[in-house]
């Protein structure tokens, strides 16, 4: 299938978003559910992507590096055109929410409105490599709470979408967002979402009303043990790593 038709199949779903609901959601909660942006037929050829080698630049044992246990792989370049349409387009609509939060937070940061210049800047300061990755996960696998930080530049938020069914594909295996109120204890949140159901999260901190304009909410995502079965799920992260 040409990349255009992708890219316009891709734009289409994205389109019908609730964009202010999103926004509303990110805002209160640091996540929101972006809808149905994959197909039954897309999620099954991404799977089947996991086996093509050299489709990948990397591949990460979890338990090795003590980040859980299950493994991920990173996209080589070129991007496959489904996930490359998915991250251009969905980077422009998230980045008015970053913008409006690092203005808040006074941290000084301007996101461009497209990927291809957002990702210039990576490019100008050492971070060349794609970071989109698929996950793999077995029984008794599992994401420890983590911030997806690579370089110098970090975009504030990004997307996974499950590609196995929960309940027919594997049973556990929730998303898990983890916020740290300041002087409060953590608090965390169970997401169950469908094969093909995009989910944006902040990815590491998000403004929240303080006595005194706003403070900083640090949050943090992983993934509950996998107690039976297999899931497969495409994060989409926006910034390149080093």
């Amino acid at each position: 299938m040409p990349r255009t038709e992708i890219d316009r199949r891709i734009a289409g779903r994205i389109e019908q978003v609730d964009w202010a609901r999103v926004t509303r959601e990110l805002d209160a909660e640091g996540w929101s559910r972006l809808g149905m942006l994959l197909t039954e037929t897309d999620s099954a050829g991404l799977i089947h992507v996991y086996a093509e080698r050299d489709a990948f630049r990397s591949t990460v044992d979890m338990a090795r590096h003590r980040f859980g246990s299950g493994e991920y792989r990173y996209f080589a370049h070129p991007l496959p055109p489904l996930v490359a349409a998915l991250r251009t387009r969905l980077y422009a609509r998230l980045a008015a929410v970053a913008n409006r939060w690092s203005a808040v937070l006074g941290g000084g940061a301007v996101y461009p409105p497209t990927l291809p210049a957002y990702l210039a800047q990576c490019h100008a300061v050492g971070q060349t490599r794609p970071t989109p990755l698929l996950l793999h996960y077995l029984s008794g696998d599992y994401n420890c709470l983590h911030q997806d930080l690579y370089g110098e530049l970090a975009f504030p938020l990004q997307v996974v979408v499950p590609l196995s069914e929960p309940a027919r594909d594997y049973v556990g295996g929730e998303l898990i967002f983890s916020e740290q109120r300041p002087r409060s204890q953590s608090r965390a949140t169970a997401v169950v979402a469908a094969a093909g159901e995009a989910i944006a999260f902040a990815n590491r901190e998000r403004p929240v009303p303080a006595v005194r304009g706003f403070s900083r909410l640090q949050m943090r995502h992983g993934l509950s043990t996998v107690t039976q079965g297999e899931r497969f799920a495409l994060g989409i992260i926006f910034h390149d790593a080093r």
